[in-house]
């Protein structure tokens, strides 16, 4: 136990690799609470948002990004993954299941646009796949709130966007482009 504690602490990919399982565990307890919950919709939808915020924020704060992004970056990854998991067993009608959503992917659109350099091609790619597939699933059960990542994550890096290089650059934008991104 104090060896798993230091290489945790140490930050080595064996101690990430531990986060991440420990996150995913909680993350499906999370689920799995939802699913078989007794209470009413409302109530249990707002019980797993808030849990899983809490849950996020608590390993969240393990990583810090000045350092290294990419852990941070997967602890979103699967938050939306479990989310895609659940997003069938939530009501729409508690206002926090699309705030929750919109908030993860906001943070994680955030730490996309603060990284000093594109990520790895591969490592790109394997992102922008989950994206699109998790959007999709998403769109299955009207939730949209992926739409903007989504967009985001269609050419080969964050930076290769037109319309956000377009916009950074102060350039007039092309109505067409812009409009045919369904915002």
């Amino acid at each position: 136990m104090a060896d798993e504690e230091a290489e945790q602490e140490s930050g080595s990919p064996g101690g990430d690799l531990l986060e991440l399982r420990r996150l995913r565990e909680r993350l499906l307890e999370l689920e799995t609470g939802l699913r078989e919950s007794a209470q009413p919709a409302v109530q249990a939808a707002t019980e797993y948002c808030t849990q899983l915020c809490q849950t996020l924020l608590e390993y969240a704060e393990k990583w810090k990004t000045s350092e290294d992004p990419l852990p941070l970056l997967e602890v979103y990854t699967v938050a939306i993954r479990s989310y895609v998991k659940a997003r069938p067993y939530l009501t729409s009608e508690c206002e926090n299941v699309a705030f929750v959503l919109e908030r993860l992917a906001l943070s994680c659109i955030e730490l996309l646009l603060c990284l000093p350099l594109d990520l790895p091609e591969s490592k790109w790619e394997e992102f922008q796949a989950f994206v699109q597939v998790a959007h999709k699933n998403l769109m299955e059960n009207g939730s949209r709130e992926l739409h903007i990542l989504t967009t985001l994550t269609q050419e080969k890096g964050v930076w290769k966007n037109p319309v956000l290089c377009g916009i950074l650059s102060q350039e007039q934008l092309d109505p067409e482009k812009v409009l045919g991104m369904d915002c």
